[in-house]
């Protein structure tokens, strides 16, 4: 199957629509051209309102910690944003609600299959994270994103770079100690080729 006819099945999908507070509306960006590809967790609402995938404080902090342009964020010739599911979830009590179990697995593989040029897959999350380290993540988010080098090369943990997040990034100075700087020089050589 060509790439552009899979992502117009997913743009169209209606699976879980009847779970969906404000109905189907699947966001995500890809060309089979990408070498690096971006597993978040699941819209939020201005992502679902805007249909521009990290739009949001989120993705600003994301941006920063990838040292990147919005241009090269959203070029999707190079970068696939593709979250664990598509559609905004709703809101609980903490926040959003999980991405819909029903997503990742459905279109997930599909997808990987057509993006033969990925290099590496950022899984920010745990909820990207679980899906694709499975076992192999560890008892908790930040000993998965401390252990980043063992999923190398095809995968690299981050946490959600969320605002909600503060206390998790005080309490784990190693972030932007070393992860990020690593994170970065690896883009670069990514990205030059």
């Amino acid at each position: 199957m060509d790439i552009d006819v899979l992502l117009q099945q997913i743009r169209t999908c209606r699976v879980c629509e009847a779970h969906l507070p404000l109905g189907a509306n699947p966001v995500l960006r890809a060309a089979g051209s990408a070498r690096l590809m971006i597993v978040g967790q699941a819209p939020g609402r201005r992502v679902h309102e805007t249909g521009i995938p990290w739009n949001d404080p989120s993705g600003d902090r994301l941006r920063l910690w990838l040292n990147m342009s919005r241009e090269m964020f959203y070029n999707e010739q190079r970068i696939a944003i593709i979250p664990t599911a598509f559609c905004y979830p709703g809101t609980g009590a903490n926040g959003d609600l999980p991405p819909r179990p029903e997503c990742a697995p459905l279109w997930h593989p599909q997808l990987r299959a057509q993006l033969p040029h990925l290099r590496l897959t950022l899984l920010v999350g745990r909820y990207a994270q679980a899906y694709y380290l499975g076992r192999r993540a560890k008892k908790t988010l930040a000993a998965t994103v401390q252990a980043w080098q063992e999923y190398l090369p095809e995968f690299l943990p981050l946490p959600h770079p969320s605002p909600r997040n503060q206390r998790w990034f005080k309490a784990n100075p190693w972030l932007e100690e070393d992860v990020i700087p690593a994170l970065r020089q690896r883009l670069t050589l990514l990205m030059a080729d």
